[in-house]
């Protein structure tokens, strides 16, 4: 498996990642620490749970990693453009390089890059045909993990036993209340933002519609016909195997037609 890194200059963008990351980190330190792991050690939850929530954040973290590094499908300078293909090829106005159709030119990045769907801020980085796959990864475990967090807040308040081990010298424990409010407003926001942008992702790839047309007002009959939703989310992924779609720490590769799915009629 090989693993190409793409990195933007984006101070504005490198701002709005560290903020991100920061409230990974809070959710990831402080919900163990107040919640999770010293109801375990009291017995009153399964370790099964703490397995569980320390994936959801790794999974977390890790499309947040490869979504922001990854390259979206940049265009190279002088690409080769098979005969066969040329009529489906067009010149960039911004940067007058040959392109594919449904290329678009990011002004953020400075480069055309293939499928465009949007330059998310978030990531600090384009998403595109080849990372459209950890975005919407990124999205639906940080819907996970949000949740995940808002139940352990909800539970803390309304369902686990008190703990009897506290040391009341500590930190935490004479911030609880506070730092669980915190954890709890992050939880609402972040599930209920990532889950709009989860639904309007999901919507635009069974569509076959990218953000950038929709606001440009484009159809999908434009680009084809309709498509089952498995093969629309296996063609953006870059496999059939659903178990894959949901690992981050993999390569994509593009689907041919012959590999399409087979839908009943």
């Amino acid at each position: 498996m090989k693993l190409r890194l793409h990195f933007v200059v984006d101070p504005m963008g490198w701002l709005c990642i560290s903020l991100v990351f920061g409230i990974w980190l809070y959710n990831s330190f402080f919900i163990p620490k107040l919640v999770l792991l010293p109801h375990y050690n009291e017995g009153h939850i399964p370790w099964a749970i703490v397995v569980c929530y320390y994936i959801a954040s790794a999974l977390c973290i890790a499309a947040l990693f490869r979504a922001s590094t990854a390259d979206p499908g940049r265009l190279p300078v002088d690409p080769h453009i098979p005969h066969s293909e040329r009529e489906h090829w067009e010149l960039c106005n911004k940067c007058n390089l040959m392109r594919p159709k449904r290329s678009h030119h990011c002004s953020r990045c400075g480069h055309c890059v293939r499928r465009m769907d949007h330059h998310c801020p978030w990531i600090n980085n384009c998403v595109g045909e080849d990372n459209h796959w950890l975005f919407l990864q990124l999205c639906f475990y940080t819907q996970v993990l949000s949740l995940f967090t808002l139940v352990l807040d909800f539970c803390q308040y309304y369902y686990f036993q008190p703990l009897t081990g506290l040391d009341q010298e500590m930190f935490t424990t004479r911030h609880e209340l506070a730092l669980l409010r915190i954890s709890a407003l992050m939880g609402v926001i972040m599930f209920g933002g990532m889950s709009s942008l989860f639904y309007t992702q999901v919507t635009g790839i069974l569509s076959d519609t990218t953000t950038i047309e929709k606001m440009s007002h484009f159809s999908n009959e434009t680009y084809g016909s309709k498509r089952s939703w498995q093969w629309a989310l296996a063609e953006v992924c870059g496999t059939r195997w659903k178990l894959l779609w949901f690992i981050p720490l993999r390569s994509r590769q593009p689907l041919h037609a012959s590999q399409h799915f087979r839908t009943p009629v």
